[in-house]
């Protein structure tokens, strides 16, 4: 049997808004260690990793190993009946449904959901272990507003970092547009600072409406960090409190 106690709701709600824009189904695999989703969209452009560990659950105890097929949507919308406050329980007998529990202390008031589980065919992707030449951490809220204030320009946007910096451009038919950060320190609050390391130089290309839907997971943490190599999938990770939510996203292919 799985049950996983959590003393606010908001947490797992927020981690599925950011997920369903991604996905519709997938797969949560429930363990000792907690509770993973690895689940690819449909077009094979972005892949979605999830880690909830157990430590992060005010309870969590999980006799075995399961996996739960769920519908995100169906999921959100269940989810959306109990208050951001609550403590939000999650119970699974066997694979067939998901018992979702919600109890407002304030008004002494329990509701109870069941959501019917999927049997979901989905491949388990193997991620590679990389070595990343970039890594960029910022703010959440910072990034959110590069990638918005460039697709209004051009879908397409450009990530070129080197040891001075990291540039973010876009080329439309009406006109361009270029954002330039340097490594830097808010003593005042960490979480404006932006850090960047470099090993070599990378220049990708990302699909700028893909990473509209990935900053909103921007509510989940205040900073996000990527991680690019050379043509191949840039890591867009957001930290939670007993895991993280990580976004692989394929770059673009430039013509010669």
């Amino acid at each position: 049997m799985l049950e996983a106690k959590l003393d606010q709701a908001s947490i797992l709600k927020r981690v599925i808004e950011a997920i369903m824009v991604m996905v519709s189904e997938c797969n949560f695999d429930c363990s000792e260690a907690g509770i993973s989703v690895q689940a690819i969209d449909n077009s094979h452009i972005s892949l979605v990793s999830l880690q909830l560990g157990s430590d992060g659950f005010s309870t969590f105890r999980n006799d075995r190993n399961m996996t739960l097929g769920v519908n995100i949507n169906s999921l959100n919308k269940l989810l959306r009946c109990g208050g951001n406050d609550d403590m939000l329980t999650l119970q699974a007998e066997d694979t067939s449904k998901l018992t979702i529990i919600f109890e407002d202390a304030k008004q002494d008031k329990i509701s109870e959901f069941n959501l019917k589980l999927l049997d979901i065919d989905q491949q388990h992707l193997a991620i590679p272990d990389t070595e990343y030449d970039v890594t960029i951490t910022m703010a959440s809220a910072q990034f959110q507003k590069i990638v918005r204030d460039l697709v209004a320009i051009e879908e397409s946007i450009k990530i070129e970092a080197n040891k001075e910096g990291v540039r973010f451009s876009c080329e439309g038919d009406f006109g361009d547009g270029s954002i330039n950060l340097k490594p830097f320190t808010d003593a005042d609050s960490e979480v404006n600072s932006t850090t960047i390391q470099v090993s070599e130089p990378v220049t990708n290309t990302l699909n700028g409406k893909y990473l509209i839907d990935i900053c909103k997971a921007g509510s989940l943490s205040t900073q996000v960090t990527l991680r690019m190599v050379p043509d191949k999938p840039v890591e867009i990770e957001y930290k939670l409190p007993n895991g993280y939510l990580r976004y692989y996203l394929a770059p673009k292919i430039e013509d010669e």
